[in-house]
């Protein structure tokens, strides 16, 4: 999972995916490109035997009869609250759009590396399969809720972003283990109220979760490749950006998004996102050399007037206004969203044994 969950383009259904007045922001999952040069010449001399061990490990393929569709599945869902499903419908679209910008991603490095770097190259193929399969699952999921999400011309209609290697790595670290806790929560609270579990593809995110895990470990090794990337101010400004960013854009989507979706199937939606959060941040601790203070009620502060902007940003794009008054009136709330992810970055982070304090 490359994007942080989020929501697609293109679909041909009764519905169209993204055609229900909803809109791309920065919330919407991103799909990337990086400098294919650069990661081929990678030197990952020193840690050939830890890229060979996870290469192993993923040529194990621990999830290759796994996501089977069962008779489970094969049973009407109308009989699901029409609030329910429709939230269901965005939950299986983002996913869906997240796992494939993965896939595209990790592809696209395989192909371009092999001839300089075969092994790493290697395992990108082996993670651009996983994630294929994940987006494939959830994929034959969205018929049975009347969509139909056009992978292929997604891939070529959807706008790509440049990243730098590095930043890829950064990312697509925390992605994957952001993606392992989302996951992992949600299985955990199924397993304790099987009441709520209204479509049998949850039934799956147990070893799904463990595909996310594996990846983020080679995207921590990746980091580990250049010192650059964990040792120095540089390595802790970075890191701490990626942190928060990835970090401040859950928040908003789950809450401000997915809120009602997480509630009716009985969760609680601020806890789960808490929780998810302060998993992600101790995981980062074993690959970040620096990370975020969320004992720190002034972070928290901030995201919840983020939260508030972004609700009056929502009103703001629902008026009848004209479009050129519409953008005058979001001035304020965006440049206090700006304000308050400066003032989330300024606090102090936390050192881990990698790093320096900030």
């Amino acid at each position: 999972m490359v994007a942080t969950p989020s929501k697609p383009d293109v679909s041909q259904s009764n519905q169209k995916v993204n055609g229900t007045g909803r809109r791309d922001s920065i919330l919407t999952p991103r799909f990337y490109t990086t400098d294919f040069e650069a990661m081929a010449n990678l030197d990952i001399f020193d840690l050939t035997p830890d890229y060979e061990a996870i290469l192993e490990e993923f040529k194990f393929d621990y999830n290759r009869r796994h996501f089977v569709r069962t008779a489970d599945f094969n049973q009407n869902w109308d009989h699901i609250d029409p609030k329910v499903r429709e939230h269901f419908r965005v939950f299986l679209e983002g996913s869906c759009t997240s796992e494939f910008s993965g896939f595209l991603l990790y592809k696209e490095i395989a192909v371009k590396i092999k001839d300089k770097n075969p092994l790493m190259a290697e395992i990108f193929s082996l993670m651009s399969r996983d994630e294929a399969r994940h987006a494939g699952f959830l994929n034959k999921a969205m018929p049975d809720f009347d969509l139909q999400l056009d992978l292929s011309t997604l891939s070529k209609t959807k706008k790509y972003v440049y990243f730098a290697p590095k930043f890829i790595f950064y990312a697509t670290y925390l992605s994957e283990k952001i993606g392992y806790w989302r996951y992992i929560k949600i299985h955990q609270h199924f397993l304790a109220h099987p009441e709520y579990r209204i479509y049998p593809i949850f039934k799956f995110f147990e070893n799904w979760c463990q595909d996310e895990s594996r990846h983020g470990d080679f995207c921590s090794l990746l980091l580990r490749s250049d010192k650059n990337n964990i040792k120095g101010i540089r390595a802790n400004l970075w890191s701490k950006f990626f942190l928060l960013s990835v970090f401040a854009t859950m928040y908003l989507n789950d809450i401000c998004v997915r809120n009602e979706f997480y509630e009716s199937i009985g969760m609680d939606t601020r806890k789960y996102v808490e929780e998810v959060l302060r998993e992600t941040n101790r995981d980062a601790a074993k690959a970040f050399p620096v990370i975020m203070d969320l004992e720190n009620p002034k972070f928290w502060a901030c995201l919840k007037k983020c939260e508030e902007n972004n609700a009056k940003l929502s009103k703001i794009d629902n008026s009848n206004a004209p479009e050129w008054l519409k953008k005058i009136q979001k001035l304020p709330y965006l440049a206090n969203n700006g304000l308050q992810f400066l003032t989330m970055y300024l606090q102090p982070s936390i050192p881990t044994p990698k790093g320096v304090v900030l």
